[in-house]
Parts: C-alpha cells; structure tokens; sequence
C-alpha cells in the first residue's frame, strides 16, 4: 500500500451526533505500568450535568497511540465526538508553490527548483536577470586558500552571465508574490515542528450530576522488579522470607499527583499504528468499456480457523500442603509476608531480628489468565523525570540450599543455589535477586540470582555463587552393542545401541547440602536408560536433574547411562568374509540369526575358494598360452635342425595339450562357480528371521 502524508485539517471520530457545551479540564487519577513497554493513564473528571466537553492535552508523538485506545467511561451519559487539531503536512503547506519540500534542503537547491523566475542578485555590481541554473562551485584563492560558494546563471539584458554569490550578496525574486510565498512557505516550516502537543476535545452528553473517566494507552519504560532474600542463619531451615520491589519512572510529561499506581507482570501483545495520518489506497486502472469486459478482485487465499484448545491445569502439592500449613498458623487470612513465627497463638509476634528486613507496606496483587495485577495500598506523587521504587510483596516461603552441577556453567565445583518455591496465591514477575544471610554480627551478602517468572505453586534454583568446597570430576566410556537384527528379502536390519556411560566423582572438604546433577541431553534421539527418567525433574531446554546421593562427608559417585539407538541396513550379498565374521563373533545376535549368519559364511567361503580355483586356472591359462607362443617361435627358429626341431615339436605338441586340459578345468570351474553362486543366492533370499 502505497501511503500518502497528507492530513486533514481536523480529526474527526464520530461516537455520536450531538455538539458538546462547555469545557471541563481532566485530571490524573489512575496510572497501570505493564511490563509490555505501555502504560494506561486513566483521567477523571466531575460533570455537573448535562452536555459537557472534556479537554485532554497529549505530547504529539503519544497521539497515534492516543487514537488507537482511549476509552470513556460515562454511566449515567453518553460518550460524543472527539476532535483534535489536524497535523497539516508539509506538502500540502507549498503544494501551490514550483518545488517540493526537497528543494528547501539548501539555498543552492531552492534557486536550481525556481529555474526560470527573475531575480535580483546585490552586490557591488547588482545583476537583474532571468535564473538559468544554481550549483555549488569550489574557488580558489591567490593565498592558497578556498571557499564553496553559489554559482548562478543568469540571462541578462546584455547577454548570459555567471554569478558567485558572496555572503554579503542579497538574492531576491523580482515577482512580489512569489517571494511572499516562499517566505510563508518557510513560516509553515518553523510552524510544523514546533507544535509538540495536541489538545483533544471530548463531547459527553446526559442530564444529571455523573463522574466521567478517560483513559489510553501509551508507550512507557519497562518496570523492573528487584528482590531481597535473607536467608535464616541455620542451613536446615525450610523457608526464608523474599521482599520485592519495583523500580519505574515517570517519563510520561506530567506530574503524577495523588495518583493510584498498578503494575502489571505479563506478555502482552503490543504495536503501535500511524492513525495521525491520511492513507490513500491505490486503486486499479480499469480500461475503457468497449464490450463485456470484467475484472474480478484477485483471490487471497483461505484459512480454517484453528479450534481453542483447553489450558492444562497445574497443581502442586507442596506448595498447597505450605498454603494450608500458613493458613492454620494465620486463621484471620492475614499476609504471610505480615507474619512471624509463633507457637502460641494468644502470645504477640516477637520483634524480628535487627537482620531482618523491615516490614513494607506490599501492594495487593491479582493474577488473571494474562497478568499479575500488583497495586499500592497508597497513592503517589512522582515529578515528571523522576524513578520511583516501591515496594511490592514480602513473604514467608519455602526455601532450601542445594548445590547445582551445570557442567557448561563451571565445570569442576557445583554452584550453591536455593531452591524456591512460590507457595503464595499469585506468581512472581522476573527480576534480580541479592541474597543475604543472617549472621552472628548482622546480615551477610551472599551474591546476585536471576529470577524467571515464577508461576503460583512452581519452583525455582537460584544460583548465586560457586561451591568451591565440592569437586567434581566425570569420565565416560562408550559402547555400541547389537541390540536387534532380522533379515528379510536378502537385507540383513541391525540395530545398534550408541551407549554412553557417565561417572560423575564428588568429593568435599565439608558436607554439602543436596547436590543436583544437570546432565544436558545429546539430543532428541537419545534417552536416559539409568537412572529412572521418570522420577526425575526435566528443564525447559531438555535436561536431567538428577538427585546425587552423597555420604556423611560429602562424598559419592553417580553412574549416568545414555543411550541411543541407530539402524542399519545392510545388503548380504555385500557383505565382505572378515565384516561377516565380526557379526557372527557378536554375542547379542539371536541363536537362530547367529547359526544362519554361520551358514552364510560357509556359503560364501565355498563361494570364495571357487571363485579362487577359478582365477588360478585363468592365470595358468595365461602361462601356457605364453609358454606354446615362445615354443612356435623356437620352432621356427631350428628349421636348419632337423633333431631340434622334433624336440620342440614334441614340446608344442605337449603344450597345446596341456592348454587344452586347462581350458577344460576353466569350463569346469566356471560351471561350478556359478552353481555356488546360485546356491548363495538362493539361500541368502529363503533366509527370514
């Protein structure tokens, strides 16, 4: 499509067919970050009744966006048109004028595009003419030096003359009307980017007293969410309490005055679209009617629409059995994050520990299909280009230390890692996370984990240092034993088992917590054979985690097996003896296959010995046939000799003989070669197993 930057001089969108009465300023109550790079802005404002115009102002580059999703909200009224100024473009602006917007690039540009027109050029030697042509020229100076000026051609009374321009020198157009119109020309440009904002004008109509709300959305910085962990200082426990909080900015051009503030953790779908401009379509340039001519639209093509499949449910008992363990500690359904341990339920909650974090005031936080709802209890005041940093939850949950093997990660020590499980009624958004420990003289750092989302009742490893005190050192070996042959139809499938084994050695100086082997996959043919893949946790990108037991010190060994069938099939007749022999020497063949393998190797030797005699015969063939050849030129040779030449008869005589026996056992061995051969093939085709 082609599209065209031509705007109207106001923007009409037609809700309804009445004109508003007086004006009524919109103020910011509700502000919705969401973690799509949007914001929603939510306006309000109190109509004594009936009709009434509200007037919202918005920067120019939040317009398009503006149009695509404002929204009223009006109960007890009815929503009208709402108009705003039109974005004028600078082609319709001179589109009465000899050029196009390029040419006021430059003044070289603008005097080429007015070839024709009269102009004045000052200067000590004033010249008045008709502009034939403008370029930009390089003169040089007597001192070496040089300068870039305008070069014009110009039809004079007395004759063509070229002009270098000086910068003192004043060009004007001697046609008054035409100067008037480069000068507004330029005025339109000044005025087109200067106008930054657009005021919006909403009409309500109704007949009585009503609070009416306007919101859109527009683009906004991502939010970022952070996390604390303290964990507690005995190894053993099982929970530890997470803070989260939320870093924004206000880069939205107003102040954010007693505004209620949500944010929002989902994927959603966002884009943008120019609305704030004129489109043309293209349309086809149909010929003349002379006779029944017709044009159909061209086909598009056709789709089936895809049938909703049902979500799959999740559910995770751990993480309930930690829910129902905190609501009887909690019977009033208080927060968790509000709790602390107690035995005796009359008895008050002592104070925390000076290492523990302080108490916040969390937001309340919502989850739908899409997106975790988190909204402050309060309302806040941010100027415009200022951060903010709120609090967002802070709970109590299940949490374990373990040490993680990623191999690819660091290859000798494991990484100390926690083990989270988000046991609260809503997920978690991603963020980072720093850890700290409680300690004797206050909290500790530990280090730095990244955090994916983490849906309700679901669990994360968050590694966040390196365990330097647990070695691990892994060797495999590799087999590839035939798991499986038949022969049909002269083809002899076998199927082999590539098998890896994997030991994975653990040493420590100290017992570690539990240890969990990630064992990357080879790839979508291999499986686990050892241990049990279906005990066994898998990550999104396909790998094992594979619990390792250890002993009192920390130390102990994890045997890994890998395995991987590969088919093969192989033509018997194209078997080789020694490659034969290597699958009759296979301890995995079935009896039956193996005694028929040994059949077809006494085949073939006897084959093979044939196929030997025969080629003897053939080079003993040869040798005769060379030795009658020297004997018939010895012949010829003694004919003066009468005694030698009956010796040498005798000998060609006994030669030709001997050729001939030969030629016999060759027919022979022939005959008997191909029986064999026969007799091979016949048994390879009857064979099926």
């Amino acid at each position: 499509m082609r599209r065209s930057r031509e705007y109207g001089l106001a923007l009409v969108l037609l809700l309804a067919f009445a004109a508003p009465v007086g004006a009524t300023e919109l103020g910011l109550k509700r502000v919705m970050l969401s973690s799509g790079g949007v914001g929603y802005f939510e306006y309000e404002a109190n109509v004594d009744g009936g009709d009434a115009s509200l007037t919202l102002d918005v920067p120019l580059d939040q317009v398009d966006d503006v149009l695509k999703s404002l929204v009223v909200y009006d109960s007890g009224g009815r929503a009208g048109e709402i108009t705003l100024p039109g974005r004028q473009p600078l082609s319709q602006s001179i589109a009465d004028l000899p050029f196009d917007p390029s040419a006021l690039d430059s003044a070289t540009a603008l005097l080429d595009a007015l070839r024709g027109n009269d102009i004045r050029i000052g200067g000590d030697t004033p010249v008045t003419g008709q502009l034939i042509h403008a370029e930009d020229a390089t003169e040089h100076a007597t001192d070496g030096t040089s300068a870039t000026r305008i070069r014009l051609s110009v039809l004079t009374d007395g004759g063509l003359r070229q002009v270098s321009v000086r910068d003192a020198d004043a060009i004007a157009f001697t046609d008054i009307a035409l100067q008037a119109k480069i000068k507004a020309a330029l005025s339109q440009v000044a005025a087109y980017h200067a106008q930054g904002r657009r005021q919006l004008t909403i009409a309500t109509h109704g007949d009585r007293a009503r609070v009416v709300r306007v919101g859109y959305v527009v683009a906004m910085p991502l939010w970022k969410a952070t996390y604390r962990m303290v964990l507690p200082a005995d190894a053993n426990a099982e929970q530890a309490r997470l803070q989260g909080w939320a870093v924004l900015e206000n880069f939205s051009g107003q102040k954010w005055s007693d505004v209620e503030l949500t944010l929002l953790s989902g994927n959603p779908v966002t884009f943008r679209q120019a609305l704030y401009e004129s489109y043309y379509l293209p349309r086809p340039l149909v010929p003349v009617a002379s006779g029944d001519r017709v044009l159909p639209a061209p086909d598009s093509g056709a789709t089936e629409a895809p049938s909703a499949g049902k979500p799959a449910e999740r559910a995770d008992q751990a993480a309930g059995a930690f829910r129902q363990m905190m609501r009887a500690r909690n019977p009033e359904g208080m927060p968790v994050g509000a709790l602390a341990p107690t035995t005796v339920a009359p008895a008050p909650a002592p104070p925390p520990p000076p290492e523990q974090p302080a108490q916040v005031e969390a937001a309340t936080a919502d989850e739908s299909t899409t997106q975790i709802a988190f909204t402050l209890p309060y309302k806040v005041n941010v100027a415009p280009g200022q951060s903010l940093v709120v609090p967002l939850i802070d709970r109590e949950l299940p949490a374990h230390r373990v040490d993680l093997y990623q191999p690819a990660t660091v290859r000798t020590h494991p990484l100390a890692a926690i083990e989270l499980t988000n046991a609260a009624d809503t997920g978690l958004p991603p963020g980072v996370l720093t850890l700290y420990q409680q300690g004797a003289h206050g909290a500790e750092y530990l280090g730095d984990a990244r955090l994916s989302a983490l849906p309700a009742g679901d669990k994360r490893l968050l590694s966040y240092a390196v365990d330097n005190r647990v070695t691990i050192t892994s060797d495999s070996t590799s087999q590839e034993p035939i798991v499986k042959a038949t022969i049909a139809e002269g083809v002899m499938h076998v199927t082999r088992l590539n098998r890896v084994t994997t030991t994975e050695r653990v040493v420590s100086t100290a017992a570690p917590p539990r240890l969990i082997i990630e064992m990357p996959s080879r790839g979508s043919d291999w499986r686990l054979a050892s241990p049990q893949p279906d005990k066994l946790e898998r990550t999104p990108g396909g790998a094992y985690r594979l619990p390792t037991p250890l002993d009192a010190k920390g130390g102990g060994t994890l045997t890994i097996v890998e395995e991987q069938p590969v088919e093969e099939a192989v033509e018997l007749t194209d078997l080789d003896d020694a490659t034969l022999d290597v699958y009759v020497a296979a301890k995995e063949l079935d009896p039956k296959l193996r005694r028929a393998l040994v059949d077809l190797a006494e085949h073939r030797k006897a084959v093979s010995r044939q196929q030997t005699e025969l080629d003897r015969l053939k080079d003993e063939h040869t040798r005769l046939t060379e030795d009658e050849e020297r004997l018939r030129d010895n012949y010829t040779a003694v004919k003066d000799d009468p005694a030698m030449r009956k010796s040498t008869l005798d000998k060609l005589k006994a030669a030709e003989a001997a050729i001939d026996d030969n030629s016999a056992a060759i027919a022979k061995a022939t005959t008997t070669l191909a029986t064999g051969q026969s007799e091979l093939a016949a048994y390879i085709s009857g064979l099926k197993l």
